[in-house]
């Protein structure tokens, strides 16, 4: 179970491109309107996830985040230019990865370029930043006891129990191939060439569109605004909130490669640079090698000449499981059980799911095709560590799950309470052909 602490419409990046509707304000809250488009975009964008979706459920998330925006403007929470910024290059980032990481089929998708797109959206991803603040200021610090988890258990008729699907606990050995010193000697002499190309003169930005192997920048002339601390990798980090404006770093090394950064401008918190990156190449010879050697590696823990969890812990590169013995945590749930939506969403060829069909527990694959989430290639290998068969929800075998259910039941409460509250205190009036049989207590000004 995903844990959602309010159904808020964050429909950016899905709506854009939606069917044109002939718009009209439909409701008010405050002095912030909900129109028909916005209704009908976050329609489709929900059926996408749930077919059978009420529109009049959509319609009240919508008033409810109106709610919070207008309960913000009363209490004088904000939130900053350098928050926005961050957030849009966050999901710039984002769309152009579902894109393939190109810039140019995402400008080409949507006709426009990409700082003509975040124009356009910042309005919406600031007012969404600050109702999920305000929102967090409705839910508090939501935390359970295991007696209150227990009692929420029990309040649920046997009937009632939710079936569990058939879940796995997978463990994986990852080996990306290293890159060789020449490789890296290569690299980082070309770019120290074009380092000086620019201390000399010549323009950073067009350098950084002819040569930078950054595809989120480079087609921007390596430009990114509105950098914050936490964003970017710490090397990369430690070295731009260094730089005074105008200053051209030397060249360093980051695990994507090896950058030189010039700052343009430090506002506040927020950086604005320019870089270019050369990542050093890895040949196919290279990532033969990380196969022979997982071939290897499967063959020992087949053999028992060492464990999974020993081997995770030896010799894998993937830093997020192998301290935990290669155990792979879903973050769909936040646990380490994986349904086969879930698997799906990891591994988008559904190879996998047709793979685990036929192992047993304990089973080792053959090393597979792997690319890291910072898109190296290389190989992995992948067991079962344990199987659930479908069953009814149970406190021992599902207290994660069963948790988040809690904790989202709890938050339902506060924020129905809130609403009765602060609605009466708000003016909303609501378009009598669009009035539904609402689910919290609102008071409407009609």
């Amino acid at each position: 179970m995903r844990v959602f602490f309010v159904a808020l419409i964050f429909c950016t990046f899905c709506s854009v491109k939606a069917q044109q509707i002939i718009d009209k304000v439909i409701a008010i809250v405050g002095k912030y309107p909900v129109l028909l488009s916005d209704l009908e975009n976050a329609q489709i964008v929900k059926q996408k996830e749930n077919p059978n979706v009420e529109k009049c459920k959509t319609f009240e998330d919508l008033l409810y985040q109106k709610l919070l925006l207008a309960t913000a403007d009363r209490d004088s929470v904000t939130v900053s230019d350098n928050e926005v910024e961050g957030e849009l290059n966050r999901r710039m980032v984002y769309y152009i990865n579902m894109m393939g990481g190109s810039e140019e089929k995402f400008e080409a998708y949507y006709g426009k370029r990409t700082n003509v797109f975040k124009d356009e959206i910042r309005g919406e991803v600031h007012d969404q930043l600050l109702a999920q603040k305000m929102q967090g200021k409705v839910t508090g610090d939501t935390k359970l006891t295991p007696s209150e988890v227990r009692m929420f258990f029990n309040s649920i008729p046997n009937d009632s129990l939710p079936i569990i699907n058939t879940e796995l606990q997978i463990g994986q050995i990852v080996k990306t191939p290293p890159v060789s010193e020449e490789a890296k000697k290569i690299a980082r002499e070309q770019i120290q060439g074009y380092r000086e190309r620019v201390v000399k003169g010549e323009s950073m930005s067009v350098l950084a569109a002819l040569y930078s192997e950054d595809p989120g920048s480079a087609k921007q002339g390596g430009r990114i605004d509105g950098v914050l601390r936490g964003v970017m990798v710490a090397e990369f980090e430690s070295v731009a909130f260094r730089l005074k404006n105008g200053e051209v770093s030397e060249v360093f090394e980051t695990p994507y490669g090896f950058h030189f950064i010039e700052l343009i401008a430090r506002r506040g918190e927020a950086l604005d640079l320019r870089h270019i990156l050369l990542s050093p190449k890895i040949t196919t010879a290279d990532v033969f090698k990380a196969k022979v050697f997982l071939d290897s590696i499967q063959k020992a823990i087949v053999e028992n000449k060492i464990s999974f969890e020993e081997a995770a812990r030896k010799f894998s590169d993937d830093r997020e499981t192998k301290q935990n013995g290669g155990l792979m945590v879903n973050p769909g749930n936040s646990s380490t059980k994986w349904e086969n939506e879930d698997i799906s969403h990891e591994d988008q060829t559904q190879t996998l799911i047709f793979l685990f069909d036929k192992m047993n527990v304990g089973d080792v694959t053959i090393p597979i095709n792997y690319r890291t989430r910072d898109a190296k290639l290389g190989y992995r290998i992948l067991t079962i560590k344990t199987r659930t068969d479908p069953h009814k929800a149970n406190l021992k075998e599902d207290y994660t799950r069963l948790l988040n259910m809690a904790t989202f039941e709890k938050q339902k409460k506060n924020i129905t309470k809130w609403i009765t509250k602060r609605s009466k205190s708000t003016y909303i009036k609501i378009d009598p052909a669009y009035f539904c049989q609402l689910t919290n207590a609102w008071t409407i000004n009609n």
